[in-house]
């Protein structure tokens, strides 16, 4: 991945998903279309989100059309662009989460941030953003704001789990923290928010599960057992 820091590091996930079996569950990954291997769609635009909110519906409908996964009790893993997406698919199609045990959600963000902490690396002048905000909504109908999984994520009726770099040179604290603090709650049972301190490298948090599973196995396991 390029966090526009001056450097580049790719990011593998393969050992992430090796983990999870190794806990006893099966795993669904996959990339939302126009990324990766996936076939392109919506004539190739990203939305934050939005549009791709389709495929995490997609998935679980997939899921529940395996003979043998058809009663499993379900948990979304879902990073940065799929964080944002599974919050819109919980607003736009809220029923199709009914029996979604939990999110974990790895560092989701709007897309206004990053275009501002881009700008003032770079030094641009932030009044710039605005054209930058009119021509993305020329090619997408969605302004910046629309993008944002802040408004979404006061429908996630799920117990959520997000986790953070702190210090994200690609965003800014208070924009997770919107986030998570629109996420319902109730007196803290139901959400839990751990920052990661010590760094100011984004992918940190993406490889922040494979150095330390322990906690996030535990919030999966304490939702999807049965009983």
């Amino acid at each position: 991945m390029n966090a526009d820091t001056g450097n580049d590091f790719e990011v593998n996930l393969v050992p992430d998903i090796a983990i999870l079996p190794e806990a006893g569950y099966h795993v669904l990954a996959y990339d939302l279309r126009n990324f990766g291997l996936s076939g392109a769609a919506n004539g190739g635009l990203t939305t934050s989100g939005r549009f791709e909110s389709r495929d995490v519906s997609g998935s679980l409908r997939y899921v529940r059309s395996r003979p043998g996964l058809r009663d499993a009790n379900i948990a979304l893993f879902s990073r940065w662009l799929g964080a944002d997406a599974a919050m819109f698919a919980m607003e736009r199609m809220p029923l199709e989460f009914a029996d979604v045990r939990c999110l974990v959600a790895c560092q989701p963000l709007s897309p206004r941030m990053v275009i501002e902490q881009s700008f003032k690396r770079r030094r641009i002048p932030a009044e710039a953003i605005g054209e930058i905000d009119r021509r993305i909504r020329l090619r997408t109908s969605f302004g910046l704001d629309d993008m944002s999984p802040v408004n979404a994520a006061r429908s996630v009726r799920t117990p959520a789990l997000v986790y953070q770099v702190r210090d994200d040179l690609m965003t800014r604290p208070e924009d997770v923290q919107a986030i998570y603090d629109a996420i319902p709650g109730q007196n803290g049972r139901t959400k839990e928010l751990l920052w990661i301190h010590g760094t100011t490298r984004r992918w940190d948090g993406y490889l922040h599960f494979q150095h330390h599973p322990d906690r996030i196995l535990d919030w999966i396991a304490r939702h999807t057992r049965r009983g």
